[in-house]
């Protein structure tokens, strides 16, 4: 758990060069993460984002991990709702669909 503390706060330190290296100007990163501009600012300065904050800014700087993480997500979501039988078979999703354009 220290060795993870730490890495997080290395990234945390970090944020600023991280931003500067990316193919993302700030004022993007700003919009996507929500953060309002004198805010961001200030919080990149002090280094005092939240984990939440950091977390939204990870996903904007690194898209293409953000994908597979919410890929992966969504397949181990899959297989859980296959394994406790949340599922519709194929042919029961037309009936429903056939059922809805009558309506």
């Amino acid at each position: 758990m220290i060795q993870e503390i730490i890495t997080y706060k290395n990234i945390v330190n970090s944020i600023e060069d991280l931003i500067d290296k990316s193919p993302f100007k700030k004022t993007h990163i700003i919009e996507k993460a929500g953060i309002p501009s004198p805010t961001f600012y200030r919080k990149l300065k002090t280094h005092t984002f939240t984990p939440d904050e950091m977390l939204s800014i990870a996903k904007i700087l690194s898209p293409e991990e953000n994908f597979r993480m919410e890929l992966i997500k969504g397949i181990e979501q899959g297989r859980r709702d296959i394994e406790n039988g949340d599922f519709i078979t194929h042919e029961e999703m037309l009936l429903e669909l056939k059922s809805k354009k009558m309506l």
